[in-house]
């Protein structure tokens, strides 16, 4: 991937807040919204789900899924030029015994103050996914799959900008 286009892929992920997720239903595809935090490294994206939710018992029984996070489409450019990056990877609970916990609820409520008093409920659950593979789009002719590697590299290039 070239520069310009990790910087963008990066500028998406650390700018959205918003992912499709896609999950397995009864051996078919269900995709729902959900909100995200990420490392600052992209080794990891974290979403914190009901499990009431559809979603979420899907993952329980099978926890391959899919993010998908899409530039807005603002009405002025080809929509089939939005950037967007799909990661694939398994859907991990992180309960609080995990010594990571801590960390992890701090930075997604860093992003998401007033999921607070979703933490006290307790349906719900801190899963991580870790990119295993994924395809960044980031216009006519820049696409490209991606490895556990270059979502990493993507983070590094806008590293100045990296949050804490």
């Amino acid at each position: 991937m070239d520069a310009t286009s990790a910087r963008k892929m990066a500028g998406l992920v650390r700018g959205g807040r918003v992912a499709a997720l896609g999950t397995l239903r009864d051996g078919a595809p269900l995709v729902t919204q959900v909100i995200y935090s990420v490392a600052d490294d992209f080794s990891a994206f974290y979403i914190h789900v009901s499990r009431l939710a559809q979603h979420t018992q899907d993952i329980l029984r099978d926890p391959r899924v899919s993010l998908m996070i899409a530039e807005s489409d603002d009405g002025t450019v080809d929509p089939q030029t939005l950037a967007r990056v799909s990661v694939r990877g398994d859907a991990v609970a992180i309960t609080p015994e995990d010594d990571r916990y801590d960390g992890i609820k701090r930075r997604y409520l860093q992003k998401f103050p007033a999921a607070a008093p979703n933490f006290d409920l307790g349906d719900f659950m801190l899963y991580c996914v870790e990119p295993q593979s994924g395809r960044f789009v980031g216009g006519f002719g820049k696409i490209y799959n991606l490895t556990p590697v270059n979502f990493l590299a993507a983070a590094a290039s806008d590293s100045p900008r990296m949050q804490s």
